[in-house]
């Protein structure tokens, strides 16, 4: 009996942590008891309805439902380009500067893809993103690590990695605000990531897609002096706009580099669906104070997830921006894995171990801000319940 053998690249990659995990969690959802989700980052607002009403009325256009072109239609990438400049001062070429992609996520596929060869290093941080960590591997590149702390409030240490050997790096990946630590990086840092980028040839990437969730200052690298010689920006509806499951996303840079990316993309997908991006460009246009509104609903859940990880004794570094809370677990716990199963089984509350996200994330959990008052307060209630029977039964 022959045996078809798989690809020697996958034996580098777990599937993802969420994929697994969550099949798990579903096994235990019942009627009586549902789940209560605090671990994943999907949106649970809605779009705005004028952009919902612009898919209803492009989706019943009988002639809207064809392929189209790699680039994406002029109309979206001018709107990428009108909202860059709005909200980050930011000038882009519609036409050469920016690339749509089926959601950010493919687009550190393609970046990878188009520069990273055998035995390249890539750069990620710790804790950080997985899905930079496995593209490396997939890829043939070698991961290299560089260390967020809480004792340097979860910042990049920029001297520390001046100092370390980069002669074989092809890629840094950043992220502000971070996931999962809600860090946001100053410019003066993005500063020096742009002068270090150039000083050793290498291409800095951020991953920008919650840099208008509680954020104060959203910031683009591409605002930084000389950071399109090296630099290059993902983006996204995903979080920003309550449009996860649309997948809408961009890559932003240079010319050159974006040709190389095309060269990737077009061999990897047909274009999008039109609707998706006639509906994109209406939620583009939305002013801040539709982001206003809605980040008036994630302050207040994001107080009941502080007082939530606060009840498990968690301890909550401030400030944090973006989509979720990250708490430091308490020295009692000894396994952050069996204490989180714990709640999950006896609770039926998910929230994310920090393992997920790297070394540094090992003794800290992650909590979703994509869940209502009402869920929050039932997740409470639930908790509250299971440490007063354990209390019980230690005094027992």
């Amino acid at each position: 009996m022959s045996t078809i053998s798989f690809a020697n690249r996958i034996a580098t990659v777990e599937e993802y942590y969420f994929s697994t995990k969550l099949a798990e969690v579903k096994k235990l959802d019942t009627p009586e008891k549902p789940i209560i989700n605090l671990g994943i980052g999907s949106p649970d607002l809605a779009p705005a309805p004028e952009v919902v009403e612009a898919l209803q009325k492009s989706s019943a256009l009988a002639n809207n439902h064809g392929y189209q072109s790699y680039k994406g239609i002029p109309a979206f990438r001018n709107a990428i380009a009108s909202f860059y400049k709005d909200r980050y001062n930011v000038q882009l070429h519609a036409d050469n500067e920016i690339l749509p992609l089926v959601g950010s996520k493919e687009g550190i596929m393609h970046i990878a893809m188009a520069f990273v060869n055998e035995g390249d290093e890539i750069l990620i941080p710790d804790p950080g993103y997985p899905t930079y960590a496995a593209v490396a591997k997939l890829t043939g590149g070698k991961i290299k690590t560089y260390d967020l702390t809480e004792e340097n409030n979860w910042q990049i240490d920029v001297k520390a990695l001046a100092k370390s050997d980069l002669a074989k790096v092809k890629i840094m990946w950043i992220n502000t605000p971070h996931m999962p630590t809600g860090t946001t990086i100053p410019k003066s840092t993005m500063q020096s990531l742009v002068q270090l980028a150039k000083q050793h040839q290498f291409l800095l990437v951020n991953d920008n897609p919650y840099s208008f969730i509680l954020n104060e200052q959203p910031t683009s690298l591409l605002s930084i002096d000389g950071a399109t010689d090296v630099c290059l920006e993902l983006n996204s509806l995903s979080k920003s706009h309550n449009m996860a499951g649309w997948r809408l996303g961009w890559v932003a840079g240079k010319k050159e580099f974006i040709d190389a990316i095309l060269k990737v993309k077009s061999n990897m997908d047909s274009g999008m669906f039109l609707p998706l991006q006639e509906a994109a460009v209406q939620a583009l246009q939305l002013t801040s104070k539709w982001h206003d509104e809605v980040n008036k609903i994630y302050q207040i859940r994001k107080t009941k997830a502080e007082t939530l990880l606060k009840k498990l004794g968690c301890n909550i570094q401030q400030p944090q921006a973006g989509l979720f809370v990250w708490g430091k677990v308490p020295d009692a716990v000894k396994d952050v894995v069996e204490w989180i199963d714990d709640i999950l089984y006896n609770t039926h509350v998910f929230i994310t171990p920090g393992f997920v996200f790297g070394k540094n994330g090992e003794r800290y959990v992650r909590v979703s801000l994509c869940a209502s008052e009402q869920k929050f307060d039932e997740a409470q209630h639930r908790i509250e319940a299971m440490l007063i029977s354990k209390n019980e039964k230690v005094k027992a």
